[in-house]
C-alpha cells in the first residue's frame, strides 16, 4: 500500500511542473497556477428570457468551476507530495546521523571498556 501511495504521489508531482506550488499566507493555502476562481453566477428571474440566459451562464460557469477545482486538487496533491517527500528525506537523514553517532559511541565505549 505504501509503495502504491508513493508511486501515486510521485506521479502527481511529475504531472505538475516545478514552480507551481501553492502559497500559504496566514494559515490559508491557495493555488498559484489555477488562475482565479470563476465568479458564481446569479439566477435572474425577471423573465423567461433572462432566466434562460442565467441557465446558459450557470452551465458555462460549471465547466470553468470544474476545471478550476480539478486544478486546485492537482496542485494541492502535488504540494502535499513534495512536502511529504521532503519530510521523509529529512527524517531519513536524521535517522542516519543518529545511527552514525550511536555506532561511534558504541565503538568508543567498547574500546574504552577493553582497556
Amino acid at each position: 500500500m505504501l509503495q502504491k501511495t508513493f508511486f501515486t504521489a510521485a506521479l502527481l508531482v511529475a504531472m505538475i511542473p516545478i514552480g507551481t506550488a501553492g502559497t500559504i499566507s496566514k494559515g490559508a493555502w491557495s493555488p498559484s497556477a489555477c488562475g482565479t476562481e470563476p465568479e458564481v453566477p446569479v439566477v435572474n428571474q425577471d423573465s423567461v428570457e433572462t432566466y434562460n440566459q442565467s441557465i446558459t451562464t450557470i452551465n458555462e460557469w460549471q465547466q470553468k468551476a470544474n476545471a478550476y477545482n480539478a486544478c486546485v486538487i492537482n496542485e494541492a496533491n502535488a504540494d502535499n507530495a513534495v512536502i511529504a517527500k521532503a519530510a521523509t528525506e529529512g527524517q531519513n537523514k536524521f535517522r542516519a546521523v543518529v545511527e552514525k553517532i550511536k555506532s561511534a559511541t558504541d565503538a568508543a565505549k567498547a574500546k574504552l571498556d577493553s582497556k
